[in-house]
């Protein structure tokens, strides 16, 4: 089971690694991170997934609402949150009709379809993990040459303690 922790950080330097530390530390592995600074340039927010079990997250938690340089700590409810991840795929051409069959298909995920080739069409699609690794397993039997994916991007709906 995977889960989603938002952590409010100061923006300062060695504020990631500390946080990357933390989990070396303890022997807990990081799926995803993604780290940008807020809507005041004095914080970043970073968003982490990982495979924990509720005793291992309660002590992660716990860590990092420690440390000093976080702010606020939240596990984040899937159905209570909004949680994106944007991903690039390389995709092999082999045949002409390749490229409009997966054009079509990116367009039926509403993905963008970027640098056409004879070889190979790059894709980006902003979606749930859930939906990226559906169009993955579509796309598959074309080939995908690399993968880049960012890490979750993640909010808890509403305002507040608005739902």
């Amino acid at each position: 089971m995977w889960s989603i922790i938002s952590v409010l950080v100061e923006n300062k330097p060695g504020v990631l690694f500390k946080v990357t530390n933390l989990f070396r530390s303890r022997n807990y592995n990081i799926d995803s991170i993604s780290v940008g600074i807020t809507e005041n340039p004095e914080f970043s927010r970073m968003t982490i997934t990982t495979s924990a079990d509720e005793k291992q997250l309660n002590q992660i938690i716990k860590q990092l609402d420690k440390m000093i340089d976080t702010v606020e700590v939240k596990l984040l409810d899937e159905k209570k949150s909004i949680y994106r991840e944007l991903v690039l795929m390389k995709i092999k051409i082999t045949k002409p009709t390749d490229i409009m069959e997966i054009t079509d298909l990116a367009n039926a995920f509403k993905c963008n379809v970027h640098d056409v080739r004879k070889s190979s069409i790059i894709v980006e699609i902003t979606a749930t993990p859930d939906r990226i690794n559906a169009f993955e397993d579509l796309v598959k039997a074309y080939g995908i040459l690399e993968i880049a994916r960012t890490g979750m991007c993640a909010l808890e709906r509403g305002v507040g303690n608005e739902s």
